[in-house]
């Protein structure tokens, strides 16, 4: 269990510094958030681009000149080399840097030099939540719009195996929906139920896993007791899977806005760990994501 995205770092630091493969580096707010991370002994960065933009940003930010730069100026082969690295295992961590996400994500899947699992992508939002006692997980509400129960598989199959390289072994897991009853009229409520079955039948990575079940449950024992559900994971809940973007978009943006929360993510389903953030994201909150993807990757590495 984590508190905060401070114990992240902490533990991500302990582990020693790991090499981050940064596609399209020529970005100043990426690269400031490399230089915070390699400050911290959090990574070694491998910066690929356009050498004649990227070394005077280095300057900028205080990156050692002897960083390593590969050169490379046309930006769908320069997403492609930095995968590639990552694939030869001469770095652990990919990053996106001032790259399209179109492409990016194509360099990700190449057939070639690509790092593909047979799962779906999927995105895991991270938030640290004022007068909450740990991170929340919550997972899909970037990348896969409508997922059908294969996807939703695939998607609970990733954040569950991520969480276990963070150390967390045996989550509790809450599949949202918006009640508990099984009804066909609510397909969500069908998925989640065979879920549990999944789960149940060792068919997903371990977690104690529950659903159909709404937010309220998932959130507060006293709701779970007042509809009369014996819940194992209400009240203590570390990852939540949303039935579909929309839902998971907006609950993300209303802890945000509402809840104060603070919120970093990974992109899931590769074989490596995945950081790609927003040009809008603070520098903090790409040393964080930073932070994140090097503690699922470093628990992996002990």
């Amino acid at each position: 269990m984590y508190k905060n995205y401070g114990e992240v770092v902490t533990k991500a630091k302990n582990l020693g510094p790991i090499v981050i493969s940064v596609a399209v580096a020529q970005d100043r707010e990426v690269l400031e958030a490399i230089k915070m991370a390699q400050d911290l002994g959090l990574v070694k960065p491998i910066l690929v681009g356009d050498s004649e933009l990227i070394r005077p940003l280095m300057t900028e930010v205080g990156l050692a000149s002897d960083t390593p730069v590969v050169d490379e100026k046309d930006i769908p082969k320069a997403a492609l080399a930095a995968v590639s690295l990552v694939k030869q295992g001469k770095a652990q961590v990919l990053m996106k840097g001032l790259v399209n996400s179109s492409d990016f994500l194509r360099a990700v899947l190449d057939k070639e030099v690509g790092l593909r699992t047979g799962r779906l992508l999927s995105h895991l939002a991270v938030f640290e939540i004022p007068g909450q006692e740990k991170l929340l997980f919550v997972t899909d509400g970037g990348m896969n719009v409508a997922p059908d129960l294969k996807g939703k598989k695939d998607i609970l199959t990733s954040a569950l195996l991520t969480l276990q390289e963070m150390g967390i072994e045996s989550p509790f897991v809450a599949v949202l929906t918006a009640n508990e009853q099984v009804s066909a009229g609510m397909p969500a409520t069908v998925d989640a139920q065979a879920l549990v079955e999944m789960s149940a039948a060792g068919e997903l990575p371990p977690g104690i896993v529950e659903g159909p079940i709404a937010f309220d449950v998932i959130m507060n024992p006293e709701a779970a007791k007042h509809k009369g559900i014996n819940s194992k994971v209400t009240g203590k809940v570390d990852l939540i899977l949303t039935p579909n973007i929309e839902t998971g978009n907006v609950m993300g943006k209303m802890l945000i806005h509402y809840g104060k929360a603070k919120m970093v993510g990974l992109v899931l389903g590769a074989t490596n760990p995945i950081v790609m953030t927003s040009r809008a994201e603070t520098a903090e909150g790409k040393l964080n994501s930073i932070a994140m993807a090097c503690l699922a990757y470093g628990e992996r590495k002990e």
